[in-house]
């Protein structure tokens, strides 16, 4: 007659989990849930706002000078005024989306003020841009935005990352467009 295997559970012991599983999940739980909680997005002790509040700030303050260089551009070369529009649009709805304030309009081309002049020194060396210049010029700052909006992803909670990724895409998508339709 053979003999049913040895129990691992000790004589008398409950055939429960072991005590060292039970250790180990309970601090595998608490990694996760040290994992998973956002940062604390309120203002800080001190009083000073939260890396988020400053982030979301520098956003709207970038996408609102965005919508000023789309201006300046279509002040300076009507012709591309439709060209632009859309992007502007775009960009003043990023600037809303992190809280900013609605930017002045475009001004239309009977209306805009003539682009500042150079310096007389800088003038005799350097031509004025061209519209293949502004359209460099507004992917240049486009793409600067992206990047630093990529980076910021890493330090702002889910919520704000989320929509920094989202403006970023589409920041990559401006300078997309800016660069191929002058090609």
């Amino acid at each position: 007659m053979p003999f049913p295997p040895p129990s691992r559970t000790p004589l008398g012991a409950s055939p429960g989990p072991r005590r060292r599983t039970l250790l180990a999940s309970a601090a595998g739980a608490a990694l996760l849930v040290g994992c998973t909680t956002e940062p604390d997005t309120t203002a800080t002790s001190a009083g000073s706002p939260s890396v988020a509040e400053r982030t979301r700030a520098r956003a709207a303050r970038d996408s609102i000078g965005l919508v000023q260089q789309y201006d300046a551009a279509i002040a300076s070369f009507p012709v591309l005024a439709e060209r632009l529009a859309e992007l502007r649009a775009e960009a003043v709805r990023h600037a809303e989306a992190f809280g900013g304030a609605e930017p002045t309009p475009t001004p239309t081309p009977t209306s805009a003020s003539p682009a500042p002049s150079a310096p007389a020194s800088a003038s005799a060396s350097t031509a004025p841009p061209s519209e293949r210049d502004t359209l460099a010029g507004l992917a240049a700052a486009e793409r600067a935005l992206v990047d630093r909006r990529t980076k910021a992803l890493l330090d702002v909670p889910g919520e704000l990352a989320r929509l920094l990724a989202s403006v970023a895409a589409a920041g990559a998508a401006h300078v997309y467009l800016l660069t191929e339709g002058a090609k």
